[in-house]
């Protein structure tokens, strides 16, 4: 081989040992891990706190729309109750005052009135929204307002023929009755509505009574326990409860005189004309004496318009020897205008033998 052989050949380069990786991420000072670690507890714990707090909010919302609803609910009972009580100091006023013998037709008019405002207070009732803890006391509390609401039906059918039919007995019977439910109800809402009402409240944790306490209505419909009973309200009605005697034909004195008849402030004329408005229909009240020796049963006054059809007839329970008493007449409906001879009289009772003062006569000009 030649000199220039030997140059022209190309170098190996010297082999080299394999390079080292590197490492794929840079390591972190311990230091450093633990503090990233105690921010992550942190927020952990700050979450969970978060999580407590709202829903100790969310349970405070609910007691407290809860509670709201609990004392909306009370107050709502309690203006109910306020007002049937108001129907019940009306109904008994009513029941015990003048008018209540005068015009029982109007009077049975308003009862019937009373009874819609007790069917409107129960329908009230019925709807009310009622929170948890009060289903009990709202039964109860639709069940008082039902036997008010029954207790005025059956009086205002009865009120009627309690002042001055021959079934006054059995009426004033079926008014006791009536009034029978009011005691009912007082009892029911004084026992149960108002107790369960009061358990309610306490275990939400509302005060009852008291200066800042909720106030729950006593209530109480019926007056006095006396209008249970029969003969109490025959007197307070001005009635008296028919006997189950009848007349009987004894020998010796029978019978009534009448004395006089007014209309309103105005006692008739018999020797001239008396002017009386035609509407609304008036009332003839008829004064009269039992002139006998004997007490007498269901005594019968009459009212008759000469020409017209327009006759009243009305029934006074019993009257005793020597008393004088009114009958009150009302007419039927208002007479057509015009002048008439109206005829009032007292009928005659059996052993009755002179009724020539039975009857009184007067011209009327119903105008």
């Amino acid at each position: 081989m030649s000199f220039f052989d030997e140059a022209d050949e190309p170098r190996r380069a010297p082999r080299q040992g394999p390079r080292r990786r590197r490492p794929s991420g840079r390591g972190r000072p311990p230091g450093q891990q633990q503090t990233i670690q105690t921010r992550r507890a942190v927020a952990v714990v700050m979450v969970i706190v978060v999580i407590v707090l709202l829903a100790v909010l969310v349970h405070s919302c609910d007691v407290s729309a809860q509670n709201s609803s609990l004392r909306d609910y009370t107050n709502s009972v309690s203006s109910l109750i306020g007002a049937s009580d108001g129907t019940g100091v009306q109904l008994f006023e009513e029941l015990g005052s003048s008018k209540a013998h005068s015009d029982p037709t109007f009077l049975a008019q308003d009862i019937t009135h009373l009874a819609s405002d007790a069917q409107a207070d129960l329908n009230k009732t019925q709807n009310l929204s009622v929170p948890s803890g009060m289903q009990s006391a709202e039964q109860n509390l639709a069940q008082t307002m039902r036997m008010r609401r029954d207790g005025l039906r059956v009086i205002a059918q009865n009120i009627q023929p309690a002042l001055g039919t021959s079934t006054t007995r059995d009426a004033i019977t079926q008014i006791a009755t009536g009034t029978s439910r009011f005691f009912s109800s007082d009892v029911l809402y004084k026992e149960y509505v108002g107790p369960e009402m009061a358990a309610a409240l306490h275990a939400a944790g509302i005060g009852v009574g008291g200066t800042n306490g909720e106030t729950i209505n006593p209530g109480q419909f019926l007056p006095a326990l006396g209008w249970l009973n029969p003969s109490f309200i025959a007197t307070e009605l001005g009635s008296r409860l028919a006997s189950d005697h009848v007349n009987t034909a004894a020998p010796g004195l029978h019978g009534h005189a009448l004395n006089s008849v007014s209309v309103g402030a105005t006692t008739l004329s018999p020797t001239a004309t008396n002017t009386v408005p035609a509407s609304p229909a008036p009332t003839f009240v008829l004064n009269l004496t039992n002139g006998g020796q004997f007490t007498e049963y269901n005594v019968k006054c009459e009212v008759a318009i000469a020409g017209l059809s327009d006759n009243g007839t009305a029934t006074i329970t019993q009257t005793t020897p020597g008393q004088t008493t009114d009958c009150s007449v009302k007419l039927p409906s208002a007479p057509t205008p015009g002048t008439y001879q109206v005829t009032a009289t007292v009928e005659k009772v059996p052993g009755e033998t002179d009724v020539a003062n039975n009857s009184l006569s007067y011209s009327i000009t119903f105008q």
